[in-house]
């Protein structure tokens, strides 16, 4: 669509801005020298977990394909909220790249974050993980009919943990409640791990968290996984079902990519959209993934907002229809 913005406005802008602003010259010679110092990747979660370290292992690799090295800082607190914002409130120069998390698309339908995706201006889609609905060992349920229909026959009794209020994990429970007609009692924890913790101590009775989350429980035999929301198996778990193979079409799972803020120069965006792509096809990227178990669900930046983009309206309906409070 055209600009009815004169052209000598334009240039009267730019010249009013002065300092706030490099002229426009300087700017594209900057952008061809992209990146002349380290980029700062931010992780809007605690170092330790997944998405901290899928953003360890990335700047491993693709310092191969950059000049410079990418410097991880974890922002944690608010469900990805306060890291994401900081990435927002950056200059848009290239120097600051955020990891993005599925979160993006469901807090601002409970009006805990004040931005969109669209304030953000994809690289690329990294990782993909679906929610597995996990239980005890010792739990009477040894598939998820016989899980789905205790939940039916005693509403809101099957107690379910997630990652808290909101969470991609809680959305995605809420999510099954939806397809099949059933009511858990949901039990918010402050993350996914203490939620395992209190599913292994027997204080609930099941979560639907990533697969990677309950791995190493489920490999020792403490807990059994019901079915994987997903297209297609987990690798890892490849004798875990889909709630597709049993009749439920339904697929939610968490992602994380990166972006940059809106409004960085397309070159700038592109230099980290080739090493990104050269980095998501290294050998050495795909061993990081498999030794954390993290799907590799890599994305091209088009594809990768186009995903976002219907990740948002299904999340928006969803939390309309069954009227989630924050």
């Amino acid at each position: 669509m055209k600009s009815t913005i004169p052209r000598i406005s334009r240039r009267h802008v730019v010249q009013g801005l002065g300092a706030a602003l490099l002229p426009l010259p300087h700017a594209f010679a900057q952008a061809a020298d992209y990146p002349a110092k380290p980029i700062e990747l931010v992780v809007p979660a605690s170092a330790g977990g997944g998405t901290d370290a899928l953003a360890r292992g990335f700047a491993e690799v693709i310092k191969k394909y950059l000049p410079q090295p990418m410097v991880v800082n974890d922002k944690p607190g608010a469900s990805g909220v306060i890291g994401m914002t900081d990435v927002l409130n950056a200059r848009p120069d290239g120097y600051k790249v955020g990891m993005i998390i599925a979160e993006l698309v469901i807090l601002p339908h409970l009006g805990l974050a004040k931005f969109t995706y669209e304030g953000f201006a994809p690289v690329a889609r990294l990782n993909g993980d679906p929610s597995a609905i996990t239980v005890r060992a010792d739990a009477p349920w040894n598939t998820i009919e016989e899980f789905l229909a205790a939940a039916k026959a005693k509403p809101g009794t099957v107690t379910m943990g997630n990652s808290g209020n909101g969470s991609i994990w809680h959305l995605a429970a809420v999510g099954l409640e939806d397809k099949v007609g059933v009511k858990f009692n949901h039990v918010p924890f402050q993350g996914a791990a203490p939620g395992v913790v209190a599913l292994l101590g027997g204080q609930i009775d099941a979560v639907a968290v990533s697969p990677g989350e309950v791995a190493t429980h489920v490999q020792a035999g403490k807990m059994k996984m019901l079915a994987v929301m997903a297209d297609q198996r987990v690798p890892a778990f490849d004798k875990v079902p889909t709630l597709k193979e049993r009749g439920i079409d339904l697929s939610i799972g968490t992602w994380r990519g990166l972006a940059l803020p809106k409004g960085t120069p397309p070159e700038v965006v592109n230099v980290l959209r080739e090493a990104t792509r050269k980095a998501a096809q290294d050998p050495a990227l795909r061993e990081t993934l498999d030794k954390l178990i993290l799907g590799f669900a890599y994305l091209d930046a088009p594809e990768f907002g186009q995903a976002m983009a219907r990740d948002h309206a299904y999340f928006k309906q969803l939390v309309a229809k069954v009227g989630i409070k924050p």
